[in-house]
């Protein structure tokens, strides 16, 4: 069984789509239920585009897609514009086998090796303990918890925003 990461192509719609109907994958991301191939299509065409700063890669084993995580722009303020959100869904027969770790540490690489990316931040449902676990393995530091924060089952829950500083940022080095 072969794990292969790459970047989220436009045919990877179909199994984005299929991937995020999953609840028990929507029920812990900040996604709805009921995706459609059309909808993951423009944002994987969207994310590709031409000078886009967003990074989606897709986690496949045995071709089958089994993961996905990206790196997007906080947004378009000049003075953020080194800081990045990382949004990550394992499918849930995949948890566990270090698919999640995979993606990580590929974006994290992506970040400090060539994104000029200082701060990369995430938000986790507070009781998400196996996911929060896996962001403070890879260097990420609890920073506040957001109270009501998002509904997820007929439910307002909280979320912990955490968050990951470069620890080498990039320094001109002067001959």
């Amino acid at each position: 069984m072969t794990l292969t990461l790459r970047r989220a192509l436009a045919t990877d719609a179909a199994a984005l789509a299929l991937h995020m109907s999953d609840e028990a994958v929507f029920g812990n991301v900040l996604q709805l239920p009921h995706p459609s191939e059309e909808l993951w299509r423009q944002r994987i065409q969207d994310n590709n585009a031409a000078g886009s700063t967003h990074l989606m890669l897709v986690a496949e084993r045995d071709d089958e897609l089994v993961g996905c995580a990206g790196l997007h722009p906080v947004g378009p303020a000049l003075r953020r514009r080194h800081a990045m959100t990382l949004g990550i869904s394992v499918s849930p027969h995949a948890q566990g086998q270090g698919i999640g770790r995979a993606l990580m540490e590929a974006l994290i690489d992506y970040a400090d090796r060539w994104g000029q990316v200082l701060r990369i931040e995430l938000t986790v449902y507070a009781d998400n303990e196996r996911a929060i676990r896996l962001y403070e393995r890879c260097g990420f530091e609890r920073e506040g918890r957001l109270r009501g924060y998002a509904l997820r089952d007929g439910r307002y829950e909280d979320c912990l925003t955490m968050a990951r500083l470069h620890p080498q940022p990039p320094r001109w080095s002067m001959p």
